[in-house]
């Protein structure tokens, strides 16, 4: 008699995707609404019916091993064979679309990971994505072209987005600019901003007025892309925070008063079951994006 390998367990697989995508088992377990001790136990089980180690920490972060890495490319294949047998047979295979919006900090450094992950478990699902600023962004969420828009929390309008994260604002500079310098000299700070309205411009000019520092707005871009790439051109330092700041910038010392922070909303509306449903594992898989981020 032919002895047939072990059958590997689904949801098994499942939780091993899930914990290496969110970075923790733990994060893992809250969005399969399960306990840690039961994801971890499902791991344990996967490993012992893969005969071989699959994860392993380092820091505080968890590392596929090179077998684990073998594993993880087959289970996103079997996991996505069987969300697309059962959405089949629900009748839902390739006939929804999901309408998305994200700010522009948002859609820059997250959006690839987001939309990718995403996929993977909706592969017949058509995305439309756009990436904008808030207010675009919720007129269009207002006039129903958008199901769901991730963006920065308004202030003094009644919303009915949930608060699904807040970041500290920063002010950025250039890595030879001297800030002390500039402030002991007496000269107005030189600012590089959106144009108005803007939430974080309107945080800045406060924020130095309160401190009675001299500020002079030296350059205006209608996209983000023209922030950083002024910043980085040494023009003047802007307010924002560490979402997709380029690497080469830098975070202003104690040379300037604390802004404050900013929340992240998501808005929603409400479809079909299908729908709905897509709409839940994305916004899951926005709040783990944005916990990833340092």
């Amino acid at each position: 008699m032919i002895k047939l390998p072990p059958t590997l367990d689904l949801d098994a697989l499942r939780s091993f995707v899930t914990g290496i995508e969110c970075g923790s088992f733990a994060l893992a377990a809250s969005r399969l609404c399960r306990s840690t001790s039961a994801v971890s136990a499902q791991l344990k089980k996967l490993e012992q019916q893969c005969a071989t180690e699959l994860v392993v920490k380092q820091g505080r972060h968890l590392a596929l091993t090179r077998n684990g890495e073998i594993v993880m490319g087959y289970a996103r294949r079997m996991l996505a064979m069987n969300d697309e047998v059962q959405r089949a047979l629900k009748g839902e295979l390739l006939l929804e679309e999901i309408r998305i919006g994200m700010q522009e900090d948002f859609g820059e450094s997250l959006m690839p990971g987001i939309l990718g992950e995403f996929k993977r478990h909706h592969p017949g699902m058509r995305i439309i994505a756009r990436v904008d600023r808030n207010q675009p962004l919720l007129t269009a969420f207002d006039e129903n072209a958008l199901d769901m828009v991730l963006l920065w929390q308004t202030e003094n309008t009644q919303r009915t987005g949930r608060l699904i994260g807040q970041r500290p604002l920063e002010w950025i500079q250039p890595p030879d600019m001297n800030i002390h310098a500039l402030l002991a000299q007496g000269e107005p700070l030189p600012l590089v901003m959106f144009d108005t309205p803007c939430l974080m411009r309107s945080h800045a000019i406060d924020c130095l007025n309160r401190a009675g520092i001299a500020w002079r707005v030296v350059f205006v871009s209608h996209s983000l892309s023209g922030i950083w790439a002024a910043v980085q051109a040494g023009l003047g330092i802007t307010l924002r925070t560490r979402i997709g700041m380029p690497g080469h910038l830098r975070v202003v010392g104690n040379s300037l008063p604390a802004a404050g922070s900013l929340g992240i909303t998501l808005e929603q509306k409400h479809g079909n079951d299908a729908q709905q449903r897509a709409q839940t594992m994305l916004g899951q898989i926005m709040e783990a994006a944005l916990l990833r981020v340092k």
